[in-house]
């Protein structure tokens, strides 16, 4: 188990890291750093994105699910996927949640959760939008996102909510704050891979508290 916890921790000595009683768990909440720094061995990235990136940072944030800072991303760039994500995190098989709040954006708002990346190009994704009420899976397929699943739900902008993904080989199950709103099964992306944060457009929004939980050994 020390050994997949140590892959796990690769590349974020940085971030705010607390392992839990299974010490096939970590915990990254921004809060050891400083403000406008980004976290080690992440990158910024987009799908479709051109040679323009959105910007992202730590900030601090009063109203933060654990002070004192929240990851933003600060200025987004309207190409279609804005991405944050890290390669040095491997995760095939587990669960990973985060906590989310929509800041603003005109043509889409909030975002949520990618795993199993192997690159801007190929991952599965799950996110909320409040503009239009819905929480969503896909994947990500050379470039060209397929859906999977759509719930409907009512989350506010400026409201934090949790997604929580649970992935074992191809059956996929998504929380939205703790309820499970949808459960699919699908093989298009079997490797392990990468894991980060998805936003679309013009949508600004903060994430705090990220959790990846792998089986135990």
């Amino acid at each position: 188990m020390k050994k997949r916890l140590s892959t796990l921790l690769i590349g974020i000595s940085f971030v705010s890291v607390t392992a839990f009683a299974s010490s096939d768990s970590l915990r990254i909440n921004f809060d050891d750093m400083k403000s406008g720094e980004k976290p080690n061995g992440w990158k910024v990235d987009a799908t479709h994105g051109g040679n323009q990136l959105a910007e992202w940072s730590v900030v601090p944030d009063s109203d933060a699910p654990s002070q004192p800072n929240v990851l933003a991303l600060t200025k987004p760039h309207e190409s279609e996927f804005n991405l944050f994500w890290t390669d040095s995190i491997h995760f095939k098989d587990g669960a990973l949640e985060v906590k989310i709040r929509a800041d603003r954006g005109k043509e889409d708002q909030g975002g949520g959760l990618i795993w199993r990346a192997l690159d801007a190009n190929n991952y599965y994704v799950t996110r909320y939008n409040p503009l239009e009420k819905n929480l969503r899976l896909y994947y990500v397929k050379q470039g060209k996102r397929v859906q999977l699943a759509d719930v409907k739900a009512d989350i506010k902008s400026g409201e934090w909510f949790k997604i929580t993904v649970s992935h074992q080989a191809e059956m996929i199950a998504v929380f939205l704050n703790g309820q499970k709103v949808m459960q699919v099964q699908d093989g298009n992306l079997l490797a392990a891979g990468g894991v980060g944060f998805w936003t679309k457009a013009d949508a600004a929004s903060s994430f705090d508290d990220f959790s990846i939980t792998v089986p135990s050994t």
